[in-house]
């Protein structure tokens, strides 16, 4: 796998063991054009695997990133490619769940990209957007497969785009906390 933009374009990242679904170069490439210059926005990158979403917002200019994961199988692999990043990436291995449940500081960027059988994402999306995790103005993505819709209002965000990338779907939600309404 290779950083698509910013400033470690090109460079390569290793694949961990254990299954993983990396997220395909293109659609990488097309979602961080869309959110633009991240320089000195906030990053978190629930479910990283190897790291590379975490490192696509590094190379594009994010100053505070944090990567969950909870494979111990991945977490040689994801130190050793967070190592090239510009900043520090924050690793932290726990469930994403969990992580979640103690959050404490607020992100500028979620980007969320739980296994494509994870039965539980809407209930994580829900729980993200009532969490600290989030204020008002954050943007929250998900990374799904296509069949996987969810058409249902979450409470306190409001999707603003999705773009597919054959089999899969990236939904982006705008944080509605502090008395905005739709």
């Amino acid at each position: 796998m290779r950083i698509t933009g910013g400033t470690l374009a090109g460079r390569q990242v290793k694949v961990p063991e254990g299954v993983i679904r990396p997220a395909m170069d293109r659609m990488r490439e097309s979602v961080f054009a869309s959110l633009g210059d991240l320089t000195g926005l906030s990053f978190l990158d629930l479910f990283t695997g190897s790291g590379i979403i975490a490192l696509e917002a590094a190379s594009r200019g994010a100053s505070y990133i944090e990567a969950v994961e909870m494979d111990p199988k991945k977490r040689k692999t994801l130190l050793e490619n967070v190592s090239i990043a510009p900043v520090r990436v924050n690793c932290r291995f726990m469930a994403a769940e969990l992580y979640v449940k103690r959050a404490k500081k607020a992100f500028d960027l979620v980007f969320c990209d739980p296994p494509f059988p994870y039965q539980y994402k809407w209930e994580l999306v829900e729980a993200i957007s009532a969490s600290p995790l989030i204020k008002t103005g954050s943007k929250l993505l998900i990374h799904r497969p296509r069949e996987d819709f969810h058409d249902d209002p979450i409470p306190g965000l409001e999707k603003f785009d999705s773009r597919e990338y054959g089999r899969s779907v990236v939904d982006f939600y705008k944080s509605l906390k502090n008395g905005d309404f739709l």
